[in-house]
């Protein structure tokens, strides 16, 4: 109770008398979210310490250190169990501040002040945080287009592009703010039937930091139980692949700290291989197999998806067992019929034959 005492009457103190001292620094910290960031705060002492953190909204206490240890009792709740002092770099005039979990709210002045027996010194530290974009996302879904990235701060905004640029592009964006302060984006755009010949791209940024996503549509006819699917944008700078089908069902997964590819239980029987450019090999393919294959490629700016719609001719791809079984049922059933009938005739026939020679006789 004395050290509490003690503490608050030190505070009291301190917060009528600040503004008489002079500012020693003033700098500006970038934290990101949920991450640790260190506020740095280097100042001249002399004799014993008493070191106090407060943030300026509110003059709220951050951390206290006296009497040769921390005194936390009169620390505010919202940093409870976040702040800790480098105690080993005190002889070097370090009394910088490690703020663990930061989060939105963290955002603002903070105050490090120093009294000591030859006196008192104090400098502001400008703390912003940032949640960058870490992804952009693109769907589609038939002539619909959706972009969409979460977990943003500050606001972020969202643009769109086409190549070969075309006319003036027709999107609704949507942005939603969470409880944790952080920003969600989408943007849906309608493009027309006959857009395999263009690229659309999707760039969301904030502070200057931006990340795109690109989709494009291509086309392809195999007549071979062994095709090749070939997978345009992936190179060294690749960091993650994925290859989708019908943008739903997930064929393989690829990052560079797994440079085996994870192919689903689905498509084992279908996947021969996926070269080093990313291009997917695929064997003993049916109609089943018709549809839209997605090829996804990071890399640290951007995402490259490019939608390849696979056509399978006739006559040449292995059909499927049970398709063909009935086939063969069918037939078999149809000629049995044909016969019966057949037999049916003649066996009528005949005994037509029969009896008119019963009567001329």
């Amino acid at each position: 109770m004395h050290q509490e005492h003690y503490g608050l009457k030190i505070i009291v103190i301190l917060q009528i008398t600040m503004s008489l001292y002079s500012i020693v620094s003033s700098l500006e910290v970038v934290c990101h979210f949920m991450e640790s960031c260190i506020l740095p705060c280097k100042l001249e002492n002399g004799g014993e310490l008493v070191l106090h953190w407060f943030y300026s909204e509110g003059d709220l206490l951050v951390h206290s250190f006296y009497q040769n240890q921390d005194q936390l009792g009169t620390q505010d709740q919202r940093f409870r169990d976040r702040t800790s002092l480098f105690k080993d770099q005190f002889p070097r005039h370090n009394y910088s501040l490690k703020l663990t979990e930061v989060r939105i709210q963290d955002e603002g002045r903070y105050k490090c002040f120093m009294s000591t027996t030859t006196g008192n010194r104090y400098s502001f530290i400008n703390l912003k945080v940032e949640a960058p974009v870490s992804k952009v996302s693109l769907s589609q879904v038939e002539n619909r287009i959706t972009c969409s990235s979460d977990g943003i701060y500050p606001e972020p905004e969202l643009t769109w592009s086409i190549n070969p640029p075309s006319t003036a592009l027709q999107n609704r964006t949507t942005v939603q703010q969470t409880d944790k302060q952080l920003y969600n984006i989408s943007s849906s755009l309608m493009v027309s039937g006959n857009g395999s010949d263009l690229t659309y791209s999707c760039t969301v940024g904030t502070l200057g930091k931006k990340k795109t996503a690109t989709v494009r549509q291509l086309s392809t006819k195999t007549t071979s139980s062994v095709t090749t699917i070939h997978c345009p944008g992936s190179d060294t700078s690749t960091t993650g692949l994925i290859w989708r089908f019908n943008q739903t069902q997930i064929i393989l997964n690829q990052t560079k700290a797994n440079l085996h590819p994870i192919v689903s239980d689905e498509w084992k029987k279908h996947v021969k291989d996926v070269s080093e450019s990313g291009s997917l090999t695929l064997q003993d393919i049916t109609s089943d197999q018709e549809g839209v294959y997605s090829c996804e490629v990071s890399k640290e700016d951007k995402t490259i998806i490019t939608n390849i719609s696979v056509r399978i001719s006739p006559g040449e791809a292995k059909e499927n067992p049970a398709v063909v079984a009935g086939i063969i049922i069918g037939v078999i059933m149809g000629l049995a019929i044909i016969a019966g009938v057949i037999t049916i005739i003649v066996i009528r026939k005949c005994r037509k034959n029969a009896g008119e020679a019963e009567t001329g006789l």
